[in-house]
């Protein structure tokens, strides 16, 4: 593993309690879950934001795309 950082977190009592039932659960250690949990949440994130990125692209494309498309239908004629 690369150099690791301590750091110190507060989470609720009961958020604490789901994780030692998941570390009984899945023989780990709290320090593994946590980092597999966040490894998971920034990987998602990454996932959702590249998602909306291109919705953006298409959504700002799609009015240039129409008149592409408007022109090959109803303007130039096509070569043979």
């Amino acid at each position: 593993m690369p150099a690791s950082k301590r750091i110190i977190i507060t989470v609720p009592e009961n958020l604490l309690c789901e994780v030692d039932d998941m570390v009984i659960l899945e023989s780990k250690n709290r320090s593994q879950l946590v980092r597999e949990a966040l490894g998971f949440y920034l990987g998602e994130r990454k996932r959702k934001l590249k998602i909306e990125y291109m919705k953006k692209g298409y959504l700002e494309m799609a009015e240039i795309n129409l008149g592409i498309a408007g022109e090959s239908m109803y303007g130039k004629k096509r070569p043979m």
